[in-house]
């Protein structure tokens, strides 16, 4: 990759990455909403844990999502990046546009899915 798709694709990645933290905000406010709220009776319990569930293992998800887009930013910053880290060949621009913190290339991605790293 050029000089200026690294900066095309540090500025999509540091957005996403605003984009996740305010997700993730949204979300603590849900949550903290929740536990603040009367539930007259169990089957209003019941739906406020299950939702508060569903909000916690979002989290976790935006969590990981987060620590993906780090690591590209790494890549960027050691020249690493739009490299698979398993076969150390070039990921596929298409590949990167659709999943700018890709550390795989499809090929590499499609065999760990089938049988783990």
């Amino acid at each position: 990759m050029n000089q200026e798709e690294l900066e095309a694709a540090k500025q999509l990645l540091l957005e996403m990455r605003r984009q996740v933290l305010q997700e993730v905000q949204g979300s603590m406010h849900t949550y903290r909403e929740l536990g603040e709220e009367s539930l007259p009776d169990i089957s209003d319990v019941s739906a406020n844990a299950a939702n508060r569930d569903v909000l916690l293992n979002l989290g976790a998800t935006q969590q990981q999502k987060i620590r993906d887009i780090d690591a590209a930013l790494e890549r960027i910053r050691s020249g690493e990046y739009g490299v698979c880290v398993r076969c150390e060949e070039e990921i596929s621009q298409a590949r990167m546009k659709v999943r700018p913190f890709s550390r795989f290339c499809i090929d590499c991605k499609t065999d760990i899915e089938k049988f783990g790293e």
